[in-house]
């Protein structure tokens, strides 16, 4: 029997990631795309940046059929807003309109 035991070090040949980068005025827009070691140093690179990672492998196979430096569709935009807004609130950032609701919020636990 052969010894299938993946080696936790060894890069993950069929990672895929999707780098998105936002302005805040414009649809976000695909910055960079890539599989194996590649997908690897972007999601080293995000992390290295404090950038949040998500991992969903039907998103980012939906994701890599956009051509780099294309806006995303319509149809991702509340996906998409969605983490974007989960990442700020993960960042301290609150929108004006929440007045106090962020000193009921405890990101520390």
């Amino acid at each position: 029997m052969k010894d299938v035991t993946k080696n936790p070090d060894a890069p993950d040949i069929d990672a895929s990631a999707v780098a998105l980068a936002y302005d805040g005025k414009n649809a976000p827009q695909i910055v960079a795309k890539g599989h194996g070691e590649l997908a690897q140093d972007i999601i080293a690179t995000a992390k290295e940046h404090g950038v949040l990672v998500h991992e969903d492998q039907e998103l980012v196979k939906v994701l890599q059929r956009i051509e780099l430096g294309s806006d995303i569709p319509k149809e991702l935009y509340i996906i998409i807003a969605e983490l974007i807004a989960f990442s700020y609130v993960l960042q301290g950032k609150f929108p004006d309109e929440w007045h106090n609701i962020h000193q009921r919020i405890d990101l520390k636990s």
